[in-house]
C-alpha cells in the first residue's frame, strides 16, 4: 500500500491528483487515529501524518491525512494568524497563486477577502493564465501569495516582477520555495533537461532551480523588501514537533513601498 501511495503521489499529473485527494481526505483519518502530531489549520490530531515527497526528497510524517497540509502550510498558517492583519483586516484585496486545497475553501469563506486565485492549469483556480504575464492590472492587491511555484517556472526574475507590478504599495506577500539551506546560490543549468536528472539536481521532476541563501535577494533587486519570519524564535520546540514544521524554515514575508 505504502508503495503504491508514493508511486501515485509521484506519478500522477497534478490536476488529477486534485481531484483523487477528496475521497482519499473521507477515508484516511480513520487509519491514523491519536495525539502525537497535530495540524494547526484543521485543528484535528493524529498518531502520525502521512509521508510526502520524491524519490530524492521524499519525508516521513508530513502530510495531514485531513486537509493535506505540509509542514510549509503550517508554518505559513501560523504566520497568518498569530503575526498578521490576514484575519482581522477590514477589508483586504487578496491574489493567491496557485492555491493550495488546504486553504482554498477557507479562504474563500472570509467575508474579509476579496480573493481571487490563478493557476496556469490547476481545476480549483478562479482564472488561468503565465504568471510570466499576469492579465491583471497595476497595484491591486494588498496580499500576494506565491508558493512553490517559482521553482518551476522558465523566467523566475520576470514573474517576480508580475507579482512586484500587481500588489498594492503597502502591500505584502508569501512566496515559498523547496530552499537548499546548505547553498549560498540558487543553482540553475538550462542543460538539464530531463526529468530524472531535474529530479536529482532540483529534487522534482518538473522544478528547473534549486534556491539557495541568495533567495530574499531576488526580491529586493526588483524592489520588495523582505523580512523574515523564524519559526524556532516564535514557538517552543515541542511545539515545533508536534506540528510537524521543518526547524530552520522560514518565511520570508515581501513587501512594496
Amino acid at each position: 500500500m505504502k508503495k503504491l501511495y508514493k508511486f501515485l503521489l509521484n506519478k500522477l499529473p497534478r490536476p488529477l491528483l486534485i481531484r483523487l485527494s477528496y475521497p482519499f481526505k473521507l477515508v484516511a483519518p480513520l487509519l491514523y487515529k491519536g495525539d502525537k502530531v497535530e495540524c494547526p489549520v484543521c485543528e484535528k490530531s493524529f498518531s502520525k501524518f502521512l509521508s510526502y515527497g520524491s524519490d530524492v526528497a521524499h519525508r516521513e510524517n508530513v502530510l495531514c491525512p485531513y486537509d493535506l497540509t505540509l509542514e510549509r502550510h503550517r508554518l505559513m498558517w501560523l504566520y497568518l494568524k498569530d503575526e498578521s492583519n490576514f484575519f482581522t483586516a477590514e477589508k483586504l484585496d487578496v491574489l493567491h497563486i496557485a492555491p493550495e486545497q488546504c486553504f482554498h475553501k477557507k479562504f474563500k469563506k472570509q467575508t474579509n477577502l476579496n480573493y481571487l486565485t490563478g493557476d496556469l492549469v490547476s481545476p480549483i483556480a478562479d482564472i488561468h493564465f503565465d504568471l510570466h504575464d499576469i492579465p491583471l492590472e497595476d497595484n491591486r492587491f494588498d496580499v500576494v501569495f506565491c508558493n512553490h511555484v517559482l521553482e518551476h517556472v522558465e523566467d523566475a526574475n520576470q514573474c517576480i516582477k508580475e507579482l512586484y507590478r500587481v500588489m498594492k504599495p503597502g502591500g505584502w506577500g508569501i512566496m515559498q520555495v523547496p530552499l537548499d539551506y546548505t547553498r549560498e546560490t540558487t543553482y540553475e543549468d538550462p542543460s538539464i533537461t530531463s526529468p530524472e536528472e531535474r529530479e536529482k539536481h532540483f529534487w522534482q521532476k518538473d522544478h528547473v532551480r534549486l534556491f539557495g541563501n541568495d533567495y530574499p535577494e531576488w526580491f529586493k533587486k526588483v524592489g520588495f523588501e523582505v523580512e523574515t519570519f523564524d519559526v524556532n524564535q516564535k514557538y517552543a520546540p515541542e511545539l515545533v514537533r508536534r506540528y510537524r514544521l521543518i526547524e530552520k524554515e522560514m518565511i520570508y514575508i515581501v513587501s512594496k513601498k
